[in-house]
């Protein structure tokens, strides 16, 4: 929040057992806080390259968040609507996410991934297109889609 780092991602490329390497540090953090604009549309994605898509972004660094969490504290203050942009293989885990975050009642949006291989493979153009086509989440469509899978 005050420019000092305080969490890094590291990748690697080649055929390494570890692809990513974080460090030993709380992951209860907004990351690229710095350069949130919390009074404008975040999305929230699980990682780095993703957020360069999404443009005003927090990336989760995987795919859960936690009730307590610090990201969630920050979009609750400054009552920041939320658009939601798990990878495919992960709808289950955004629908946990959408869960919690509907009992603080943060206005919410679903964008619609399913069919590519995750956000950060789609241009920032594409991407746009796919948030002006969000679909509005409330407590009544969750429950909607809850009977619907039965």
């Amino acid at each position: 929040m005050s420019g000092e780092l305080n969490y890094f991602v590291a990748r690697s490329y080649e055929d390494n057992y570890k692809k990513y390497m974080n460090p030993p540090a709380s992951r209860d953090i907004c990351f690229n806080e710095l350069f949130v604009d919390w009074d404008s549309d975040l999305v929230i994605v699980e990682g780095v390259f993703d957020a360069i898509v999404a443009g005003n972004s927090v990336p989760i660094l995987g795919s859960s968040l936690r009730r307590d969490s610090r990201l969630i504290k920050r979009i609750v203050e400054n009552d920041t609507p939320v658009y939601i942009a798990l990878d495919a293989d992960a709808e289950k885990k955004a629908a946990k996410i959408i869960r919690t975050m509907l009992k603080f009642d943060i206005e919410l949006y679903k964008i619609d991934v399913r069919d590519c291989e995750d956000v950060g493979s789609l241009t920032k153009e594409e991407f746009a297109r796919r948030k002006e086509k969000a679909t509005f989440i409330d407590a009544d469509s969750q429950l909607e889609e809850l009977v619907m899978s039965i």
